[in-house]
C-alpha cells in the first residue's frame, strides 16, 4: 500500500514536472521569437532578424584575443540565430518565392546559406584566438551583409510585390510558425 501511494506520488510529481517544463519550453520559444513577432510583416522581420545578426557580428569584432570564452558564446548565438532565420526564409519565403517563378533567386538565397554553414563549421573548428578567427569572421560577415541587401534591396520587394495582402499575412503567419520551431 505505501509502495503504491510512493509510486502514484512519483508520477504525479513527473506529471506536474514534465507539463512545467513544456510550459517553460513554450514560454522561451515565444519570448525568442517575440522581436520577430513585434516587426510585423515577414519582410520587416526578417530585416530586424538582419540587424539583429549583425549587432552579433559587431560584439564578436569588438573582442580582443583573450575573450576565447566570450568569442565562442557569441559564435553559439550567431549560429542560433541564422538557423532559426535560415528555417524561416528556406521553408517560408524561399518556397514563396519558388511558387511566384521566382526559382532562381529562391535557388541563389538557399546556396548562399550553405556558405553560412560552411563558415560556422570553420570557425567552430577554429580556437576563438587564433589570428584568422577575427578576418575569418569579418569575411562571413561581409558574405552576409551582401546577401541580406540582395534580399532586402531586391528579392523581398518583388516577391511582396507580386502577393496579395492575404497572401503577405498568410506568408508572415507560415515565417513565425517556422521561427518558433527553433525559437
Amino acid at each position: 500500500m505505501l509502495e503504491d501511494k510512493t509510486t502514484r506520488s512519483f508520477a504525479i510529481g513527473a506529471a506536474a514536472g514534465l507539463t512545467a517544463g513544456l510550459a517553460a519550453n513554450a514560454v522561451r520559444k515565444i519570448f525568442v521569437q517575440a522581436p520577430t513577432l513585434a516587426a510585423g510583416e515577414w519582410d520587416d522581420a526578417l530585416a530586424a532578424e538582419h540587424q539583429a545578426t549583425l549587432k552579433l557580428f559587431d560584439q564578436i569584432q569588438s573582442t580582443e584575443d583573450g575573450h576565447v570564452t566570450r568569442r565562442r558564446l557569441l559564435l553559439t548565438q550567431i549560429g542560433h540565430a541564422l538557423a532559426k532565420h535560415a528555417m524561416q526564409e528556406e521553408n517560408a519565403v524561399y518556397a514563396s518565392l519558388r511558387t511566384h517563378g521566382q526559382v532562381g533567386e529562391a535557388d541563389k538565397l538557399n546556396g548562399d546559406h550553405g556558405y553560412v554553414k560552411q563558415y560556422l563549421f570553420e570557425l567552430g573548428g577554429m580556437a576563438a584566438d587564433h589570428p584568422q578567427f577575427l578576418p575569418k569572421i569579418a569575411d562571413f560577415r561581409a558574405m552576409l551583409e551582401e546577401h541580406m541587401r540582395e534580399e532586402e534591396e531586391k528579392v523581398f520587394p518583388r516577391l511582396r510585390s507580386v502577393l496579395s495582402e492575404e497572401d503577405n499575412a498568410k506568408l508572415t503567419k507560415a515565417m513565425n510558425l517556422e521561427g518558433l520551431k527553433l525559437a
